[in-house]
């Protein structure tokens, strides 16, 4: 019989409700007449509706609450039964889990994308907060069951780099450790196997000098590509450049336009992994739809 320290399911769950308070809020931003709230910080008007990012961290969520590590199988069987069509999943993706739920092999569907290269998208990182929340003990950990969870849909190295990137992210923040904005992105990086995701997270650390988060997201960009390359560094820089606030980090994140639910939603999911309960503001939260019932039971 295995035990669970009482701390993880509180980090996991402030982390998956932040990041779909998170994913609500930058998805309204799609919406043109809201862009011109973006000028006076003036929150869209409600309901928000979360998008794929929460309803796939809600598996993350799910899975790794059982607390007995990462089953492959059983978060590409979450992922797919609970896959709805109108939330907004990329095709790729979207065909794929609906392969699966018709009987599919998830390994070979996965490892096929693109002709054989694998998906590179932000969709492995979108979703793994929650799981670096839990786990935040062990970096070690971390990156690993951050990996297995990225490979059930994102082959590609850049795809599962930038999870384990987002991951290592939330659990330093989970542990609340003394760290400045340019030591905390070190401490990411140095976990990070080489390749172009380190390196662009590096260049992250570089512009920590300045507070212009259009101007950052045009040197690393703001996930318009839909790429891990093109999304994770530019979360993660407003991650730890705006630890200190929520919603001061969400404004920052969704100001450069781009993918703006899953840049939200990273940041989100990394800095709620450090909030107390209820710590989350209280006129968002309202907005946002709750969270799905079967990812609580």
């Amino acid at each position: 019989m295995h035990t669970i320290d009482v701390a993880r399911p509180v980090r996991a769950l402030a982390s998956l409700s932040a990041l779909a308070v998170g994913d609500a809020f930058g998805s309204q931003f799609f919406v043109p007449d809201n862009r011109s709230r973006l000028v006076d910080r003036e929150l869209p008007p409600g309901p928000w509706q979360w998008t794929d990012d929460t309803e796939m961290a809600a598996s993350v969520y799910a899975e790794v609450r059982r607390g007995v590590g990462v089953d492959a199988d059983r978060l590409a069987s979450s992922f797919a039964h609970h896959h709805d069509f109108d939330r907004g999943y990329g095709p790729a993706t979207g065909r794929m889990l609906r392969l699966v739920r018709e009987g599919g092999d998830w390994r070979s569907l996965a490892s096929e994308l693109f002709e054989g290269a694998g998906s590179f998208g932000n969709g492995a990182a979108m979703r793994v907060a929650p799981l670096g929340a839990w786990y935040a003990e062990d970096l070690d950990e971390v990156a690993a069951q951050a990996e297995v969870s990225a490979r059930v849909t994102h082959t590609h190295p850049e795809a599962v780099d930038g999870a384990v990137a987002v991951a290592l992210a939330a659990a330093l923040v989970a542990r609340h450790e003394l760290l400045g904005a340019g030591p905390f992105l070190d401490r990411v990086v140095e976990r990070l196997p080489q390749g172009r995701v380190r390196e662009a997270v590096r260049d992250a650390r570089a512009l920590l000098i300045t507070t212009d988060s259009i101007g950052v997201a045009r040197e690393l960009g703001n996930g318009s590509r839909v790429s891990a390359l093109d999304t994770v560094p530019f979360a993660l820089w407003v991650t730890a450049r705006y630890r200190s606030g929520l919603a001061s980090a969400l404004w920052a994140a969704v100001a450069p336009g781009g993918d703006m639910d899953t840049t939200c939603a990273i940041v989100a999911g990394a800095l709620g992994a450090g909030l107390p309960a209820g710590a989350l503001p209280r006129e968002w939260v309202e907005r946002t739809e709750p969270l799905p019932a079967w990812a609580l039971g």
